[in-house]
């Protein structure tokens, strides 16, 4: 098990950047595969790109491919999130969380992650 906390949300202007962190501290942060969703108000829910534990392998979801990028430090047990080129469509919490599946078909899937952290609120600023 492993404990997450999120940083790095704030207020973001159109076009804007803004790189979230989240800092995982428990035993083994290395053996995780590691994923960001988010939840929009009133929406589900959503993948938004996964790492997995070495890093060789990341995964996008298609509304943020090319301009988010998924990254992670196990040195530092953190794992980072990138954004870049930012929407009004990208306002919502991002959480980070920490599963052992491997297979490519968990990664974009929530329930298949045991670890969550409280989230990080992104929110576009007109």
């Amino acid at each position: 098990q492993v404990q997450l906390v999120e940083s790095g949300g704030g207020l973001v202007q159109a076009g804007g950047s803004l790189t979230l962190s989240c800092a995982a501290s428990g035993r083994g942060f290395s053996s995780y595969a590691m994923g960001w969703f988010r939840q929009a108000p009133g929406k589900e829910r959503e993948f938004v790109a996964a790492i997995r534990r070495t890093g060789g392998i990341l995964y996008y979801a298609d509304s943020v491919n090319g301009r988010f990028t998924i990254s992670r430090d196990n040195a530092k047990d953190t794992v980072y999130l990138q954004m870049n080129s930012l929407k009004p469509g990208d306002t919502a919490v991002y959480c980070c969380a920490a599963t052992l599946m491997t297979a490519t078909e968990a990664m974009a899937e929530s329930k298949f992650y045991s670890d969550w952290g409280q989230g990080t609120q992104v929110t576009f600023s007109s």
